[in-house]
């Protein structure tokens, strides 16, 4: 791929990226983010960190159906900190708004109610990945360490659908697209793992 080409993608994903934070932004500065503008705040950051978990585990999918979609790998830290950085607006939209940096009714939320549980044990969960997205930490840590580690980007992925699910009311059907999405991204890398491993087999003569 063209040095052009990628800058204008990079470009494009910078600016995709950040549409949620404008679109907040905005809101904000216009009085326009509904009744309830916390929860607003609340509900667009934490889908926007789904999605973009869900984005970034699509592309090593997408790079075993395609070889020619390997330049997609460049992309891959970009999304991840990128979700990281809506998690971060997700958590203090809680810490700041809703709990007025109370830590005694933080630590009441915590072990009492559910749905801030599994919050703040995904978030927790990409901290780690977000402190060694560097080159530096790759060389620190190893290959094969780091990408041990970088796998609790799947864990991280179930709490945060978890959260979802024990966030909205019975009956509420919302989180079912996100758990598709996330089912379809986990069943996919083990069959295209075991697709890739018959073409490798040598061919009986």
């Amino acid at each position: 791929m063209k040095r052009s080409t990628l800058i204008f993608l990079k470009t494009l994903t910078w600016l995709a990226c950040l549409a949620p934070a404008a679109w907040l932004t905005w809101g904000a500065v216009t009085n326009n983010l509904g009744p309830d503008p916390t929860a607003t705040i609340a509900f667009a950051t934490g889908l926007a960190t789904l999605r973009l978990l869900a984005i970034t585990l699509a592309i090593t999918p997408l790079r075993r159906l395609s070889p020619r979609l390997g330049w997609l790998i460049k992309f891959r830290r970009l999304l991840g900190l990128f979700a990281f950085f809506y998690a971060s607006l997700h958590m203090f939209t809680y810490v700041g708004l809703y709990a007025g940096f109370n830590i005694t009714a933080m630590a009441s939320d915590v072990t009492r109610r559910r749905f801030i549980t599994m919050g703040v044990a995904a978030y927790l969960l990409l901290l780690p990945l977000a402190l060694t997205s560097t080159n530096w930490a790759i060389r620190k840590l190893g290959g094969k360490r780091w990408n041990r580690l970088h796998k609790l980007i799947y864990l991280a992925a179930i709490c945060g659908v978890i959260h979802y699910w024990w966030q909205v009311k019975p009956g509420v059907l919302t989180p079912i697209t996100m758990t598709v999405v996330f089912a379809v991204l986990f069943a996919a890398r083990p069959v295209l793992a075991w697709k890739q491993r018959r073409k490798m087999r040598p061919v009986p003569v």
